[in-house]
Parts: C-alpha cells; sequence; structure tokens
C-alpha cells in the first residue's frame, strides 16, 4: 500500500510575504486615490438622507465614473492614436460632440437625454428617494476602473435603480447577444481584411487617415451617448429643465476635459496593450465597426445594452482574427493565439466581475427585484 504523503500544514512564508508587500505597495502608490475614496463614501453616508442632494452627488459621481471606465471603448483608441497631439484639442472635439448629442435628445425628447432609454419599465420612474447602496455603486465603478477593469456601467448604474427583475434580464440579454455579433463581426471583417492590412497598411499613414480617424471616432462617441448617456442621468428627472440640463452637459464636459488632460487614466492601458491601436489606420477600423454594430442596436429597441460588452467582443475577435491570419512557424502561430484567448479570457472574468457585484446590489437593494426572483423559484 502506498505510503501516503504527509500534508504541509506550514505556512508559505515566501508566498504570503509576496501577497503582504503586494497590497502594502498598492496602499502605499494608491494612498492619495484610497483617502479621497474614503472621503466620498462618508460623503454619501451623511447625503443620502437629502434627496435633491443626493441626487445631483450621485450624477457627479456616476458621470464621471462611467465616463472614466467606458472611455476605452469610444476615445480610447482615439486618445492612443493620437497621444501626441495637445490634450486640448482633442478635449474640445469630443466635448462639442457631447454637448451637441444631449442637447438633440433633450430638445427633441421634450427634456429627456437618454435618447428614451429609460423609458423601458423598470427604469422609466426616476428615484424619489436614495438609500447609501445606490451612491455607493459608482464608488465601486471608481475603485473597479482603477484597477484596469473593463466594468459594464451599464449593468453597474442601472441595475441598482431597476424594480424590476425582467428589465435586468432583458438588458443582459441585449448586451449578451452584442458580444457574440461584435466577436462574430471582428473575426470577418479583420480576418479578410488581414491579407489587405499586412500589405498595405505599411510605413507612415497617409495625411488623409488622420481625417478620417477622427471622424469616425466622433461618430462613435455620439452613438456610445445615444446608448450610455442613460447611465448617467438615471440619478436625474427623466425630464430635465434648462438649469438641470445645463448642470448636466456642462459637468460631464469639464469631467472630458480632466479625463484627456490624464490621457485615458489606469483604465487606457486595457487599450494599449492590444495589437497596433496605436496606428492611426487601425484605430479607424476598430471605431467604424464598433459604431455600426451600437447604431444597428440602438436602432433595435430602446432596452439599454451593456456597450463594454460589445467592445471586448470586437477586441476579442480582433485579436483571434489577427493571430489566425499569422503566417510562419506553428509554434510562433500558436503563441498568437494562446495571446488572443488570454486577453479575451482576460476581460470577460473582469467584466463578469462587475456584473456579479450589480446583481447582488440589486437584490439587496430592491424589493420588487427580490420578490420576483423568490417567486420564480417557488
Amino acid at each position: 500500500m502506498a505510503k501516503k504523503q504527509a500534508i504541509d500544514q506550514n505556512i508559505n512564508q515566501e508566498k504570503l510575504s509576496k501577497k503582504t508587500y503586494s497590497i502594502f505597495d498598492f496602499t502605499k502608490s494608491e494612498r492619495p486615490f484610497l483617502i479621497t475614496i474614503c472621503v466620498i463614501i462618508s460623503i454619501a453616508g451623511l447625503i443620502t438622507p437629502y434627496t435633491y442632494a443626493a441626487m445631483w452627488f450621485g450624477f457627479a459621481l456616476a458621470a464621471y465614473s462611467a465616463i472614466a471606465n467606458d472611455s476605452i471603448q469610444t476615445i480610447g483608441t482615439f486618445i492612443a492614436s493620437n497621444s501626441k497631439r495637445p490634450w486640448y484639442l482633442l478635449w474640445l472635439f469630443m466635448g462639442l460632440i457631447w454637448v451637441g448629442t444631449v442637447s438633440y435628445s433633450w430638445f427633441y425628447y421634450a427634456g429627456d437625454v437618454t435618447y428614451q432609454r429609460l423609458s423601458v419599465p423598470g427604469l422609466e420612474k426616476a428615484p424619489e428617494s436614495f438609500v447609501f447602496l445606490q451612491l455607493a455603486a459608482p464608488i465601486v465603478l471608481l475603485i473597479m476602473t482603477r484597477l484596469r477593469m473593463p466594468v459594464s456601467t451599464t449593468f453597474l448604474l442601472l441595475n441598482v435603480f431597476t424594480y424590476k427583475a425582467g428589465t435586468i434580464v432583458d438588458v443582459m440579454f441585449k448586451s449578451f447577444v452584442g458580444y457574440l455579433l461584435a466577436f462574430g463581426l471582428a473575426m470577418i471583417v479583420w480576418f479578410l481584411l488581414e491579407r489587405f492590412v499586412r500589405n498595405y497598411l505599411k510605413g507612415q499613414a497617409k495625411s488623409y487617415w488622420i481625417y478620417l480617424q477622427w471622424i469616425t471616432s466622433g461618430v462613435l462617441w455620439s452613438v456610445w451617448i445615444m446608448q450610455d448617456a442613460a447611465n448617467i442621468a438615471v440619478f436625474l428627472p427623466r425630464e430635465l429643465n434648462p438649469v438641470e440640463f445645463s448642470v448636466y452637459a456642462g459637468f460631464v464636459f469639464i469631467g472630458l476635459g480632466f479625463l484627456f488632460y490624464m490621457k485615458g487614466d489606469k483604465i487606457q492601458e486595457i487599450v494599449n496593450e492590444k495589437s497596433n491601436v496605436t496606428d492611426v489606420r487601425a484605430a479607424t477600423i476598430v471605431d467604424l465597426v464598433y459604431a455600426v454594430i451600437l447604431f444597428y442596436f440602438k436602432m433595435y429597441n430602446n432596452v439599454p445594452m451593456s456597450t463594454t460588452w460589445v467592445f471586448i467582443g470586437l477586441l476579442a475577435g480582433r485579436e483571434l482574427a489577427i493571430a489566425l491570419g499569422k503566417h510562419g512557424k506553428t509554434k510562433k502561430r500558436n503563441a498568437w493565439l494562446l495571446r488572443a484567448f488570454r486577453l479575451a479570457r482576460k476581460d470577460v472574468l473582469k467584466a463578469l466581475a462587475g456584473l456579479v457585484v450589480s446583481l447582488i446590489l440589486a437584490i439587496i437593494i430592491n424589493k420588487g427585484v427580490r420578490d420576483e426572483i423568490i417567486a420564480f423559484f417557488q
């Protein structure tokens, strides 16, 4: 009879030391950020009972956290491929598009700045009071953004206000379909273009590519606003008066300036690690395909969707198509495929973490959601 190996019950000091020091290093390097988070949490706890103040405080947190996290989807490639240009030039371009896009919705839909994304059942009612966890949702998003996690702001910010479980299911279904569509379309587009890209997109880009990229980036940014402005405005009344609209549009405009000044901050690294995104020609193709997908879903129905899931599906399909198009030794090609799968898995796992957090918050906060879930299992 084989002798059983003794179980080592001693603590691995080396691993423990590494983990301890990594936590210590993170705490030390992110000390100003952690202090800011503690202050914001304290303010959120104090301000929650005061509905009007909590409404604007929650909006301010949601506006910055949502755009900072989702910046990788829309202006991430724009920032990466225009890193040598003055930040204020990029800010004014995107900022004016923001003002124009939300102004159109405000005029056309009689005070609604979300292109009717919040008119669906379960989200059509503006909050009449707030609980602490609703204000905590954008704080959680801030932390996840700092950790470079591409979280779905749609799930994290809208789910905590949805009082119907069916609405959450509809949003999740539309978002997952968007991921699959983006993945498949990216695979087809980049696999067909791979030979063209390899033979044509060489050397210095022609000057007209800059204009094409700015146009496609502007269109993508506008279409993204039509989809995701709901995540920011969910704290506010469904119809804004002129003063409320001015605060809404002006605050985000200024926040965009800060984001461009920071060059996308930590979350920008998710874009920078992908293949050739700093090339203005590759960035233009990414933005064009993404804009087409978002516009299709905007026209399909008014149910909000997670643009984050569409974006990571697009990048995953693109990376896999690039890997499949590589020629040469099998070993080298397999290395590219492994890299593509690892990047896709990492992004999906991080996005899933945000989804789980949003579902937990939705179940805790909303009695209607809890009742529907209990009734379903009974």
